[in-house]
């Protein structure tokens, strides 16, 4: 079987899929164009996220058997008229799981004490102990929404800090001994602290907007390590001016490219960057804290998004 590889990855990936036998072939910088022109070459192939993966693109293919994408969500990817190609999709929450649990932890634990903004004051000489006052977990309620590999994993690092941790999903008895399966309007009734662990779907587009916002009882603090385009930006601007959101951890923006690797677009009519305004609030926010994206982005990930591939490859096709 040969198999194109269209991003970068762990040497691993290749080292191993050779010794099983495998045919490798590598193409990190042609464009959609061109290697749709050859894709019908191949039995399957590897993506992380360079290009969407349209209708189009698989009717080039001939006898595509797999599509392996290492990360977590198949967004990019129609999985509708895959399955009925009969193409194996593989993908690999198991491989970042971890390290988006420990991201989402230190998000919350830097927006809790303030580690940004003190950080920042006291390399400019400012020492204000009372005004970076900080809070702690212990007693807190943090609903989590979206109970799979990510969330579960984050339920599992918040066990020693002694909070209450509910969890909606729209899947049945998704709870488990680290956190308790509850309804959304019980969620939104009793979290401190909201956590987005969902994929991009049309039932999580958007999801988080103003009348999302204001059915919580209480004001919460928000973290984002799921996708951008779960939150309506200018409605989380208008709930963190109202307090109605504390503050708020963002690996993911509703901005981002389908590819992960870029935010803005060049303007029409300069070399600068459109910036939209919700974003020029959420930058210069100090209850703010943002990543580009990374919060499965660990070295150790690297490998095991690499090797989750490589498993399941193994297990299906020889």
């Amino acid at each position: 079987m040969k198999i194109l590889h269209l991003d970068t990855n762990h040497k691993l990936l290749i080292e191993q899929l050779n010794a099983l036998g495998f045919t490798n072939h590598e193409d990190y910088t042609s464009s959609k164009e061109d290697i749709q022109k050859v894709i019908h070459q191949y039995d399957g192939f590897i993506i992380r996220s360079r290009f969407k993966i349209d209708k189009q693109f698989l009717n080039a293919t001939q006898d595509l058997k797999f599509i392996g994408r290492v990360g977590a969500g198949l967004e990019n990817i129609d999985c509708d008229y895959a399955e009925q190609k009969g193409i194996k999709l593989i993908a690999a929450p198991e491989g970042n799981r971890n390290a988006v649990g420990e991201h989402s932890l230190a998000m919350l634990l830097s927006l809790f004490n303030k580690l940004n903004k003190a950080d920042r004051e006291v390399r400019n000489g400012k020492w204000l102990r009372e005004d970076n006052r900080g809070l702690e977990l212990d007693g807190k309620t943090v609903g989590l929404i979206g109970y799979g590999n990510m969330g579960k994993a984050f339920a599992k690092k918040l066990k020693g800090f002694y909070v209450e941790v509910l969890c909606y999903d729209i899947k049945a008895d998704a709870g488990d001994q680290n956190a308790k399966q509850v309804s959304l309007k019980e969620l939104q009734a009793k979290a401190n602290v909201l956590s987005l662990h969902t994929p991009e779907t049309p039932l999580t587009i958007d999801m988080v907007n103003s009348e999302f916002i204001n059915a919580f009882l209480n004001p919460f603090w928000l973290i984002n390590t799921a996708r951008g385009k779960s939150v309506v930006t200018k409605d989380l601007v208008t709930a963190l001016q109202l307090g109605k959101i504390l503050g708020a951890g963002l690996d993911v923006l509703e901005y981002e490219k389908s590819s992960f690797e870029n935010l803005f677009k060049p303007s029409v009519t300069s070399s600068e960057v459109e910036m939209p305004e919700a974003f020029k609030y959420l930058i210069s926010a100090e209850n703010v804290l943002l990543s580009p994206h990374v919060a499965g982005w660990t070295v150790e990930s690297k490998e095991k998004l690499a090797q989750t591939i490589v498993d399941k490859i193994k297990k299906h096709f020889t």
